[in-house]
């Protein structure tokens, strides 16, 4: 199992817009969270082993800060010649069983995933009332071969921050996961 570090985009980047259709074909785009108190934004898959590890306690983490105005998406940017489970028919499936209570948008393009300058999956985003980056990092310390317990540590920290008005953690490691599957011809620019 390869594990590609996350770019760790820099603090105060806007939210790069976005337009996409979750697995039902319902369009959602960037403007529909900005009433939102943060947006989580976390770049996921259903076959990656890192995503595994920690979804249910993401979905867990979701409906938790959904509850305190937070929103929550989810987008699929993997190749899907490639690796057609993590298409809407695979992604509809995880959702249901898991209970996902947020958008899970496909990027068939990869073009959002390179806008947010993602490099695996999981990688996630939080950005403040203002779609400013807040946190970028890890959801915890746990990894599918560490006695870690998954809890969404990192993650929770840092909303927890943000939505009682304090600075955003000092201290962000980067996110750990399998590396997106680009199509062919399709690898970032930036490095990843």
């Amino acid at each position: 199992m390869a594990a590609k570090e996350s770019t760790m985009l820099a603090l105060g980047t806007s939210a790069p817009d976005f337009s996409l259709s979750d697995f039902n074909g319902t369009l959602h785009s960037l403007n529909d969270f900005k009433h939102a108190k943060g947006l989580v934004v976390a770049f996921i898959c259903c076959h990656c082993p890192f995503v595994q590890h920690i979804r249910h306690e993401f979905a867990r983490f979701a409906r938790e800060y959904q509850a305190k105005g937070m929103a929550v998406i989810a987008i699929a940017p993997n190749d899907l010649q490639a690796y057609p489970q993590d298409g809407p028919a695979g992604m509809k499936q995880e959702a249901l069983m898991l209970g996902y209570s947020f958008p899970y948008l496909l990027d068939a393009t990869q073009s959002v995933a390179k806008a947010y300058q993602a490099a695996c999956t999981p990688d996630i985003y939080l950005f403040d009332g203002a779609q400013k980056l807040f946190y970028r990092g890890q959801f915890d310390a746990s990894r599918p071969r560490n006695a870690i317990p998954v809890s969404g540590a990192d993650l929770r920290s840092a909303a927890d921050a943000l939505l009682s008005g304090k600075p955003a953690p000092a201290d962000q490691r980067p996110s750990i996961g399998c590396s997106i599957k680009w199509v062919p011809g399709n690898e970032p620019g930036y490095a990843y």
